[in-house]
């Protein structure tokens, strides 16, 4: 693992624990991202949404990469991504790398 991307990813981290009070592992971060995307602040979500949530989080997360672009906002106000280019075959070590690179990319733009 690159221990550059792994001591920012845990900045990242340090800092949601400011905020948040405890430290979230990467399935929070990406809910937190889910709704911060959805703009609507904190409610309460079905489990459904919940899952759309973390949806729009990997999708935004991935756009700069290239494999979502940004659709719009339905009538509701949740954001749609396009899926613009295949995701690669990643084993899971890659897959986290990859995350947390996307993860780092968003909180430092």
């Amino acid at each position: 693992m690159d221990l550059e991307l792994e001591a920012k990813y845990q900045n990242v981290l340090q800092q949601l624990k400011q905020d948040l009070g405890e430290k979230p592992d990467m399935n929070a971060v990406i809910f937190l991202i889910g709704v911060q995307e959805l703009g609507k602040g904190y409610m309460e979500f079905s489990k459904q949404q919940k899952m759309d949530l973390m949806h729009i989080a990997v999708c935004r997360l991935l756009e700069p990469y290239g494999f979502y672009q940004f659709d719009g906002n339905d009538k509701d106000g949740w954001p749609h991504y396009i899926n613009t280019k295949k995701l690669p075959s990643l084993d899971e070590r890659q897959q986290q790398s990859l995350m947390k690179q996307a993860i780092v990319d968003y909180f430092t733009e």
